[in-house]
């Protein structure tokens, strides 16, 4: 299997008004809405998903470290909160370990030392996060 990705229940939402579809996903760890990168035709169903976050990760604005060491996804206002294992790559880029799915993430400034492996909440726009659906 996959390891950047999630078993997931896709729901199908009204389309926005500027025409983007979004999902209610009911994941083992919590449901939000996320955009649907893919095919409406199949999005109610169980599909395996990938995760998506088009923002930068900015050490102490939009990620914190977490009080709890476990998985987790909930809405929070107009915003999506990603709660997992802050992994740190050696080309400069980061993943959330999420569960089952790993998020793969752009880091728009430097992490203190001593991050790599925490666990870290992030919090961005909900309409920065997307579920990309696919068969294995």
């Amino acid at each position: 299997m996959d390891d950047l990705v999630m078993l997931v229940r896709l729901e199908p939402m009204p389309a926005d008004a500027d025409g983007s579809v979004s999902v209610r996903v009911h994941s083992p760890l919590g449901h939000v809405t996320a955009r649907l990168e893919g095919d409406l035709e199949e999005a109610d169903a169980r599909h395996y998903v990938e995760w998506g976050v088009d923002e930068d990760v900015l050490w102490g604005r939009n990620v914190v470290p977490a009080a709890i060491a476990e998985p987790g996804v909930w809405a929070d206002g107009g915003r999506i909160v990603l709660r997992g294992r802050l992994h740190l790559t050696e080309d400069g880029a980061a993943t959330l370990e999420m569960g089952d799915a790993q998020i793969l993430l752009d880091l728009g400034n430097t992490p203190p030392s001593g991050i790599d492996r925490t666990w870290v909440e992030l919090g961005v726009a909900a309409d920065s996060v997307s579920v990309w659906p696919y068969r294995l």
